[in-house]
């Protein structure tokens, strides 16, 4: 009998009618479950809102990174525009006298008439020198890039404005080199060279040069040119 109404006073509130009360604060709202109240938190109205505007606002970023992406982009083998050609291959080997393997000049994209001359070297792998400079890591030589830059030199030189001759031209010297960054297989090599004194009376001209790969310069100097007239 003790027992029974042990289990009777411990059961009784369960099926009670009357639920306990339970003070809850304005946040919260209360339901009730088999005669216990329970409180349940619900979010105020500001903290709704900023979640609201935070979700609405990462569909809208993630709606405009959409549409960004999908825009038709130019293709990377028609963004870049090729080098003009005022000077082609043909008209250089009839100005100098270099041929193969050392005629280090491909084409003459800018050239003001006894001032200066820019012109191009297409390095590739297949350019005799890098067999063995070096077999693991091709770099362009030093002497051939002063060399190719002497070239485009001799192109200002050998025009009739300025009176030179192929036949007595010659490369006299060089000063103030600097090799800033190495040029290697795959590079294009742009040249830069600028008469900037011209002594006739003695065959002389001095001329300042500078050589770029991707719009930073790669080597410069100073250089000195030998020349005489065709009679």
């Amino acid at each position: 009998m003790a027992s029974s109404a042990l289990a009777h006073s411990l059961i009784s509130p369960l099926n009670s009618h009357s639920p306990i009360s339970i003070r809850t604060p304005k946040t919260l709202s209360v339901s009730s479950f088999n005669g216990f109240s329970i409180p349940r938190i619900s979010r105020s109205p500001l903290v709704s809102n900023q979640l609201k505007t935070t979700h609405t606002s990462l569909i809208a970023n993630c709606a405009s990174t959409a549409s960004d992406s999908s825009k038709d982009e130019t293709p990377i083998e028609l963004r870049f525009p090729a080098f003009p050609t005022v000077v082609d291959i043909n008209q250089i080997r009839e100005i100098l006298p270099h041929r193969f393997p050392f005629l280090l000049v491909d084409r003459v994209i800018e050239y003001n008439p006894g001032v200066s001359a820019v012109g191009i070297k297409n390095v590739t792998i297949n350019d005799n020198f890098f067999p063995g400079h070096f077999p693991d890591r091709p770099i362009m030589p030093g002497v051939l890039m002063v060399e190719a830059m002497a070239q485009v030199g001799g192109l200002v030189m050998l025009q009739p404005e300025v009176g030179g001759s192929r036949d007595s031209f010659f490369f006299a010297g060089i000063d103030k080199v600097r090799f800033r960054k190495p040029v290697v297989a795959g590079d294009t090599l742009v040249m830069r060279m600028t008469l900037t004194k011209l002594q006739k009376r003695f065959g002389i001209a001095k001329m300042d040069g500078k050589a770029y790969v991707g719009g930073e310069v790669v080597c410069e100097g100073e250089f000195l040119m030998a020349m005489g007239s065709s009679e």
